[in-house]
């Protein structure tokens, strides 16, 4: 079951507050200026049309969001604090509008608040001071929301950019070995290759001349250093061969991901070569930080395995919000690029969270 974050509880605290400063008008404790049940309809419309907004991030909604706001309160202007709706719709413009709206809508909302006190025969410096607090009231908690998605926005690309640099450490730990593997090789087949050589030619010579009771001895040396030869070459191919270990790299950079949980499983018998583990690798550090970035996830499974036709399938799948018509960035057009750059194919699917399904030739 998906965890609930603080933001949606948040949320249905203010759903909450919403309705408790509009339950009195709606029971008919506090008088309209128009039909109750259609005051009772406008409110409705109101909660509904940012329900919407707050959810979908639609700003039309949103616009007519603001616009009911500001009948609901005019129509009920002695209704107390039914202006605090004012204030929650000037905060959802930080999560949805552009940064210039916030301030209007502010602005507008005030201006509208001192006309709903004036309704109620209320001086002017009744009125005054009823501008003045839900100003600074909305001013306070606009600024509070702008910071809070800026530093939310700091947060995600320090996620993206540790995660590039933890898998940037891997590969480099990962070729740094098949570098040293491959000087081992090398030394190992220069010197002993070399020596065993020169011992198989000399017992060669050996064995062409007299002494039929130093031949069995020499035969059997000789296949002894052929043997020896013949596997000193099969350990130098195997050295040079042998990939990084799969589960080891991807288990060091999906690492104490804050805020995101994620699953990576690896059959035992996929066994791909250093430059399928490497694009591997590169693939995982791609999906994580879309999965950051855009997908309001809380978890996210990876699984890699082998198929029928000798080929590796990643299959990636987040508990996100998903998007039924798929634009891929700049992130997602590099992970398809890696993948075709090695002869494999990607797809992608938005339907129900978002999924990636990676098939690359196993060798």
């Amino acid at each position: 079951m998906r965890r609930i974050e603080p933001d949606t509880w948040a949320g249905l605290a203010v759903l909450l507050v919403c309705l408790a400063v509009g339950a009195p008008t709606l029971l008919g404790a506090a008088p309209t200026r128009m039909p109750q049940l259609v005051w009772d309809v406008l409110f409705v419309a109101l909660l509904a049309t940012s329900l919407t907004a707050a959810v979908r991030g639609a700003r039309v909604c949103y616009g007519v969001a603001v616009v009911l706001g500001w009948l609901t309160v005019l129509t009920a202007p002695g209704s107390g604090w039914l202006p605090i709706l004012l204030v929650f719709t000037a905060v959802l413009s930080a999560y949805i509008a552009p940064l210039w709206a916030g301030p209007l809508v502010v602005a507008l909302n005030t201006v509208v608040i001192a006309v709903a006190v004036s309704l109620t025969g209320a001086t002017f410096t009744e009125i005054s001071l009823s501008a003045l607090l839900y100003l600074l009231i909305q001013t306070a908690t606009l600024l509070s929301s702008l910071a809070i998605i800026r530093e939310q926005r700091m947060r995600r690309e320090l996620v993206k950019a540790h995660l590039e640099l933890r898998a940037a450490s891997v590969i480099l730990a990962d070729t740094a070995r098949a570098h040293e593997r491959l000087r081992i090789a090398r030394e190992l087949h220069d010197l002993m290759g070399h020596q065993l050589t020169a011992l198989t030619l000399e017992l060669e010579v050996a064995r062409h001349h007299d002494g039929s009771g130093a031949r069995v001895h020499i035969e059997r040396a000789d296949r002894v250093a052929r043997d020896l030869l013949r596997d000193v070459r099969t350990t130098v191919g195997q050295l040079r061969a042998d990939a990084p270990d799969l589960r080891e790299s991807l288990s060091a950079v999906v690492r104490d991901i804050p805020g995101l949980d994620i699953g990576v499983w690896i059959d035992d018998d996929v066994r791909p070569t250093e430059e399928v583990t490497m694009t591997l690798i590169r693939v995982v550090q791609e999906i994580v930080t879309n999965t950051i970035r855009h997908a309001n996830a809380t978890s996210l499974r990876i699984r890699i395995e082998n198929t029928a036709d000798q080929a590796v399938r990643l299959t990636s799948v987040d508990d996100g919000r998903g998007s039924p018509q798929l634009r891929p960035g700049n992130g997602l057009r590099g992970l398809s690029e890696r993948i075709d750059a090695i002869g494999g194919d990607v797809r992608l699917d938005g339907s129900d969270g978002f999924r990636v399904t990676a098939r690359v030739p196993a060798r």
